[in-house]
């Protein structure tokens, strides 16, 4: 398994085309606007080789018979799946944002289930590739959400706005599109394509899930902007190490060997793809998010310590309720891992119902907490001059009764951070679209309900005969 450092060593490697304010980034690493998102995921390396966190970190691979990082293993067993939370949420109190592999573990083992039902071949090409990542310990960038144009019409009636197949050739195949809202793809190996919805007869030609090294001719890449991230590597940024990162994607005609194409065409599998997915993300903000939201009330309850007010009966009851939020999504995370089944495959899959209540209420539930973040932090969250002018020493003298402690100020700007800042992204956006819209998890939810079982349920214990 790679260390921190190994893996840092190997972006550096990489011939990549990225984008960042429309000038092209020859050495992102040193970009401040990439690096605190590469030190994100650096963490997901380095918590592998600490002692203390072996057990969820990392886990014993059947396809190369020694340990690998958590991050590129399958789901063997509802051991798995609970591990995987609880190493999401180590990792999130850890970064305090995104650490960018999560979309890619979830997609790997939602592809391992869809190959298994589309056929021995790909799914034999799937099982080598996956092989060959464990065995180089890389990062997978999971990319689902395409463009998508006037939501009224269907792919083929705008194929510009999906990523499809424009070219077949005897060795593979050739792809173009956009995929949007890429977590971590600049920080990334490889890129996991797999198409962003169901498709029907005719379709075909979008049904394409691959892998595409990130360096790979004609894959161009155009970093998100984020909040306040003109501060990244500055105190001002709050975080002062860590940040995510989302990345547009382009497609510009990349060639695919026919070995790294494991959907081409196959509509059920891609429906079960996505079935799957869909499933274990959304179990995954039951780790992530109250990590982040454990990072955000310390941050709030040192501030009110160093206000003098952490036992004042009205801030504690404030921060009371912003830890029951965050543990009613932590317990719906592992609720729908260990109400897990097996998939004929091999892999377990988690609750759908639940994973689907989970990430509903992670697009309430973290608003809250945030609401709460603002209120206890008070108007200085919003208005506080740099850290800059605290230190210059003409204003500084000004500031002191202002700002109070250095120690205030950095926590006063880790809030901001979180609430309004570049750590909005995971608390607020991510919560409410990432891993699809709020409207989606009930359309999951209803088709799950039992709402005949319930009836049958109400009907007896009122006496009433089964209809």
């Amino acid at each position: 398994m790679n260390t921190a450092e190994q893996y840092k060593d190997s972006l550096r490697a990489r011939k990549i085309e990225l984008w960042i304010d429309g000038v092209r980034v020859d050495e992102p690493l040193a970009h401040p606007k990439v690096a605190p998102a590469v030190e994100a995921v650096a963490a997901t390396y380095a918590l592998a080789h600490d002692p203390a966190h072996h057990g969820i970190a990392t886990a014993f691979s059947d396809l190369t018979s020694r340990p690998v990082n958590r991050f590129v293993h399958l789901f063997r067993s509802t051991d798995d799946l609970v591990k995987k939370v609880l190493l999401q949420r180590e990792l999130g109190r850890i970064t305090g944002t995104c650490f960018q592999r999560c979309v890619g573990m979830d997609a790997l083992n939602a592809l391992f289930i869809a190959t298994f039902e589309a056929g021995d071949v790909p799914h034999a090409r799937f099982v080598r590739w996956l092989r060959e990542v464990q065995q180089h310990d890389e990062m997978v960038c999971g990319a689902m959400t395409d463009a998508k144009g006037d939501r009224r019409k269907r792919p083929a009636e705008q194929p510009e706005s999906f990523v499809r197949i424009v070219e077949r050739r005897p060795d593979g195949v050739v792809i173009r599109g956009v995929k949007l809202h890429q977590t971590g793809a600049a920080n990334a190996h490889q890129i996991l394509v797999m198409p962003g919805q169901a498709l029907r007869t005719g379709e075909e030609a979008f049904a394409i899930a691959c892998a595409v090294p990130v360096d790979a001719p004609g894959v161009v890449m155009i970093l998100g902007r984020q909040p306040s991230d003109d501060r990244k590597g500055t105190p001002d940024a709050g975080n002062v190490r860590y940040s995510g990162q989302q990345v547009v994607v382009a497609f510009d005609d990349v060639f695919v060997p026919s070995a790294n194409v494991f959907l081409d065409g196959h509509l059920a599998a891609v429906s079960a793809m996505l079935d799957a997915f869909t499933g274990y993300h959304r179990a995954s903000y039951g780790g992530c998010k109250p990590g982040n939201l454990d990072a955000l009330i310390g941050a709030v309850a040192e501030v009110a310590r160093l206000n003098g007010v952490e036992r004042t009966p009205a801030v504690r009851e404030k921060m009371i309720e912003m830890v029951h939020l965050t543990e009613t999504i932590h317990g719906l995370g592992l609720a729908a891992s260990h109400k897990s089944t097996r998939h004929a495959a091999g892999l377990w899959r988690v609750d759908a119902l639940l994973a689907n209540v989970c990430t509903q209420t992670v697009s309430r539930l973290p608003y809250e907490v945030v609401r709460l973040a603002e209120d206890l932090a008070g108007g200085l969250v919003s208005t506080m001059p740099s850290l800059a002018d605290a230190a210059h020493p003409r204003l500084g003298p000004i500031l002191a009764n202002v700002m109070g402690s250095p120690e205030r100020g950095r926590m006063l700007r880790l809030v901001e951070w979180f609430t309004s800042g570049a750590g909005s992204v995971p608390l607020r956006i991510e919560c409410m679209h990432g891993a699809g819209s709020p409207m989606a998890q009930r359309i999951v939810i209803d088709r799950h309900a039992d709402w005949a079982g319930k009836v049958r349920v109400a009907r007896r214990l009122a006496g009433l005969p089964e209809v």
